[in-house]
């Protein structure tokens, strides 16, 4: 009896290594499924086409795109003609009320809202049907008190890692 459990037993884990070896998927820590064939990616300059400008919007937000694709995966980077590649533009910079209070007659703004758009094409060579042109937007609130200069410096890297990991999902997570 015992012998007919170790046979069972061993059959068992030779079929499960059989089918395991069989498949091939690719897992990340970073949660990226980036097909096995892509080794290069290339990120162009984000430039700040939007009515209002924050000098170091578009060199944080391409350097931040840069950053993560360096450390999360495999790919190295390249100018131009990556298996996968990225380009676009900053098409809005807007701060507008987020919270109004009210006392008497009077509404005032008692936060304010940063929201920064970016429109992004994607180009996977490999896969096109992974390809796409899309509007990725964050925002980040800071109080009326506060000069929009005097916070920018704080509030823009923060809503940049929120659009890098938006952006970086949509491309790689497929989700």
């Amino acid at each position: 009896m015992n012998i007919r459990r170790v046979s069972y037993a061993a059959m068992l884990a030779l079929f499960a290594a059989l089918a395991f070896s069989a498949c091939k998927i690719k897992y990340s820590l970073s949660g990226a499924s980036i097909p096995p064939d892509a080794k290069t990616v290339s990120i162009a300059y984000f430039p700040n086409n939007a009515p209002m400008v924050a000098p170091i919007l578009s060199s944080t937000l391409t350097d931040a795109l840069q950053d993560r694709f360096s450390r999360q995966t495999r790919l190295t980077l390249v100018r131009e003609g990556g298996d996968l590649s990225f380009e676009g533009e900053i098409t809005n910079y807007t701060s507008t009320p987020a919270s109004i209070t009210a006392s008497g007659e009077d509404a005032v703004a008692a936060m304010n809202r940063l929201t920064i758009t970016v429109r992004v094409r994607f180009v996977n060579t490999l896969d096109p049907k992974q390809n796409y042109d899309r509007t990725f937007s964050a925002f980040s609130d800071y109080s009326s008190n506060s000069l929009l200069q005097s916070v920018e410096s704080q509030l823009i890297p923060e809503i940049v890692d929120m659009l890098v990991e938006d952006i970086f999902n949509a491309a790689v997570s497929n989700w």
